[in-house]
């Protein structure tokens, strides 16, 4: 086997999903709230523009980096976010957020190239930098609300630093970055010469009184030394559907294309003219009932979690993940005198409670537990009393 494949391996979601379809087969109970995704129909819109294209026999390649209507489309929506002028050359679609960062990292990174990437992180961004022949640098952020020190950025920065990823909201830990936080990062990158790849792809989901800011709109002077990346997975719930784009300098849109044309060529056709139906349709009503869903889902599982005795309730300002740091229960040893660690009680709550969760140390953290928000309400309240029962007993 080449060595890369010993490069990446399944994430800690992997084996903890299969262990719950597997009892799920059995016939257990099993509530799975490890989905980075949100449980909902079809956006009609969505729907109309998937099946106007199949009436119309649209089975053909496009162009490597998405019709050039789509790529307009989503500069006009870019224009509106960020309040700065974007074109159809500057913007690539991908087949999802995960092709745009790989994309990103092809294009940008050279052997022994370093990227600051703040932890806890979403597992994919460490391997996708190593794929490229780069190198990650972690930068701690538990002690500070999960949202990296400017002071420890910069003690990190070295003459091989190429780029540094940004994800808010954040997958796991819902934070949602603040504007000084965006501008000090911009303003670190532009006078060390580095890349931002700002990775916004929960950014529809933002609860008050935090807001989502572009770090465009916020550091428009660093616009050259930007890649936007965002996809329509969790905005349209179309996980599935795998349509995502990147946005940045014309030179590097370019060089994705290069990178499209000898591998995926472009995204799915139906997926691209559904999309371009739906942001032409001018219709936000799908997306608003889907944020109040979120919204509630939020307020609901805030509720129950309130009763938790050793774990502090969790921010969850953004995206669909409520993450809890169980450090409490690490300063309390078990009966055979082991410290608790969140791989053991991600295993215990799937057998004692029957719900299923990714443990931190899936994303570089030792003392955290996520769970997801975005499935059907009835079931997140089902999952999190038991959850909330079990670790209450524990104590």
């Amino acid at each position: 086997m080449a060595h890369r494949t010993a490069l990446v391996k399944l994430w800690g979601q992997t084996a903890i999903r299969t262990a719950g379809k597997e009892g799920t087969a059995r016939g257990e109970d099993i509530i799975d709230l490890t989905a980075e995704e949100i449980w909902s129909e079809l956006a009609p819109s969505v729907r109309e523009g998937a099946i106007a294209a199949i009436n119309g026999n649209l089975n053909c390649y496009t162009d490597q980096i998405g019709l050039l209507a789509l790529r307009h489309a989503l500069a006009r929506k870019l224009s509106a976010e960020t309040a700065q002028p974007w074109s159809a050359d500057e913007i690539a679609v991908t087949s999802g957020a995960k092709q745009a960062l790989f994309n990103a990292a092809l294009a940008l990174l050279n052997p022994g190239d370093e990227v600051l990437i703040p932890a806890p992180y979403w597992t994919t961004f460490p391997t996708q930098v190593i794929i490229a022949g780069g190198t990650p640098i972690f930068v701690e952020s538990r002690h500070n609300n999960y949202v990296p020190r400017l002071t420890d950025l910069a003690a990190a920065i070295t003459s091989r630093t190429k780029a540094v990823v940004v994800n808010t909201p954040n997958n796991p830990t819902g934070t949602v970055y603040d504007r000084d936080t965006l501008s000090g990062i911009a303003q670190l990158a532009r006078d060390r010469n580095f890349w931002i790849i700002f990775d916004e792809s929960y950014g529809a989901f933002v609860h008050p009184p935090h807001l989502h800011h572009s770090i465009l709109s916020v550091a428009p002077q660093a616009r050259d030394r930007i890649l936007i990346v965002n996809s329509f997975s969790t905005s349209l719930a179309l996980t599935g559907w795998r349509i995502g784009y990147i946005a940045g300098p014309k030179a590097v849109v370019s060089a994705v294309k290069a990178l499209q044309t000898h591998t995926t060529s472009n995204p799915n056709v139906i997926a691209q003219h559904a999309l371009l139906y739906h942001l032409n349709s001018g219709d936000s009503a799908f997306e608003l009932k889907l944020q109040r869903h979120i919204s509630d889902a939020r307020v609901l599982g805030l509720s129950i979690l309130s009763d938790l005795k050793l774990v502090s309730p969790p921010a969850a300002q953004g995206g669909l993940f409520f993450y809890l740091d169980l450090s409490g229960f690490q300063r309390r040893p078990t009966a055979n005198g082991c410290e608790f660690n969140p791989d053991d009680i991600a295993d215990a709550l799937l057998m004692n409670a029957g719900v299923a969760t990714v443990s931190g140390t899936a994303f570089g953290d030792p003392s955290g537990l996520r769970l997801s928000y975005g499935v059907d309400l009835e079931l997140l309240g089902k999952g999190l009393r038991r959850l909330t029962t079990t670790l209450n007993e524990w104590n």
